[in-house]
């Protein structure tokens, strides 16, 4: 009982988080509704406008409390873009000398700001560190990288691939962070259904107190910190490479997880739905993957968004965000993701009954590893082998087909 009245106590202190923080320009819907104003998903398209250029393989984007856009590049430099001043020339931050490139899926992966970033200038970043890439959740001041404080590791030595590296606050002021399931191929270690790892995982943590010897607390809400033989980091678990996640302005997480060879899927996760099962590698989406990694009684939590590599080309998806900024107030609460092969532009949206509706508006530039929200709420996008930034807006057309799918 004890553990149910902490999780009901978490839920209602980030409800209560969202309502004191939530802009006026974007209420919040008891019901989940999409912004009256919004337009239907079949009129809306996606136009993208290059801003930057010149970046080494740019994987990672963070917007600032002063309008700069943090853009992590894998070998470990951090650039600044600012609209007004466009790509600085000089990185603002260099940890090259941590950082395990090896291989083409390891690097630096994750940056986000600290809330009170205005104040103290603290950075948290993900990456896999040198000398066998354990993934690495780190925080360091951004003017003094040499008090870096690594936070939490996870041995990773076997295989270059699979690393996840999302990092973000929530509304309710923990750390959220993402990791895949060991890599290769068939969930070598079966890491996505064992709470014994953070392997396959997405966590979360408050970075504000320090428990014992960890430089970190796991909350008393979290799901499993009284189970036995558990990770009480572990929020969420089941995935298979969860490389992009946001959290909106209810605390709920979109989730991009890379699919195998089959499908790729989005999740969206509520608040109250910590310790959900994502279904890896029982499940690869929706499709039944592994029967052997499947439990008698285990409930599994469906995509909200799914589609099958040979029939959009598409190879992994690139979880994005859902719009709240003003400059395209059609498009406003809908969740924006893309495929880094097929580049294709899908929205998402919950709807107000129950359920939620999906359509592809259209193609972002080539090779897209990430999405961000500027100090506004506008949208944009990295392009890795191009080194390119995009910033994006939306568009309302008259529809030419029907496109949208509605999906349970």
């Amino acid at each position: 009982m004890s553990q149910v009245r902490s999780r009901t106590v978490a839920v209602l202190a980030g409800l209560l988080a969202l309502v004191l923080s939530a802009p006026l320009s974007h209420p919040v819907s008891a019901a989940g509704a999409s912004p009256a104003r919004a337009a239907p998903l079949a009129e809306l398209t996606v136009v993208s406008e290059q801003v930057a250029s010149g970046l080494r393989r740019p994987i990672a984007i963070t917007g600032l409390p002063d309008g700069r856009m943090l853009i992590a590049e894998k070998d470990g430099t951090v650039r600044a873009y600012h609209p007004d001043t466009g790509l600085a020339a000089d990185p603002v931050l260099d940890l090259t000398a941590r950082i395990d490139t090896s291989d083409n899926e390891r690097g630096l992966l994750g940056i986000t700001p600290a809330p009170n970033f205005a104040r103290t200038g603290m950075l948290y970043v993900s990456y896999t560190s040198l000398p066998a890439g354990a993934l690495t959740l780190a925080r360091l001041p951004i003017s003094a990288p040499e008090r870096l404080q690594v936070l939490l590791t996870q041995e990773h030595a076997e295989y270059g691939n699979h690393n996840g590296g999302q990092v973000a606050f929530g509304r309710d002021g923990y750390l959220y962070w993402s990791t895949g399931d060991g890599g290769h191929a068939n969930d070598p270690f079966k890491a996505g259904q064992d709470l014994g790892t953070l392997l396959g995982k997405i966590v979360r943590i408050d970075v504000n107190r320090a428990c014992g010897a960890k430089p970190y607390c796991s909350p008393a809400g979290n799901p499993f910190v009284r189970t036995p033989g558990a990770r009480p980091e572990i929020w969420l678990y089941g995935l298979r490479n969860p490389w992009r996640f946001s959290v909106d302005i209810d605390n709920s997480l979109w989730i991009g997880d890379v699919g195998q060879g089959l499908v790729e899927e989005v999740n969206h996760i509520r608040p109250w739905q910590g310790g959900s099962n994502l279904g890896w590698s029982c499940r690869e989406g929706t499709p039944v993957f592994d029967p052997a990694q499947c439990r008698p009684g285990v409930r599994y939590v469906d995509p909200v968004f799914e589609y099958e590599h040979y029939m959009t080309e598409g190879c992994s998806v690139t979880g994005g965000l859902v719009y709240r900024g003003s400059r395209s107030p059609e498009a406003r609460g809908t969740y924006i993701a893309s495929d880094y092969c097929s580049t294709q532009a899908f929205a998402v949206r919950p709807k107000p009954g129950g359920g939620y509706e999906s359509a592809t508006i259209g193609t972002f530039p080539t090779q897209p590893t990430a999405f961000a929200a500027d100090v506004h709420g506008e949208l944009y996008v990295l392009s890795d082998y191009p080194g390119w930034l995009n910033r994006v807006r939306f568009e309302r057309v008259t529809p030419t087909s029907a496109d949208v799918t509605v999906r349970r």
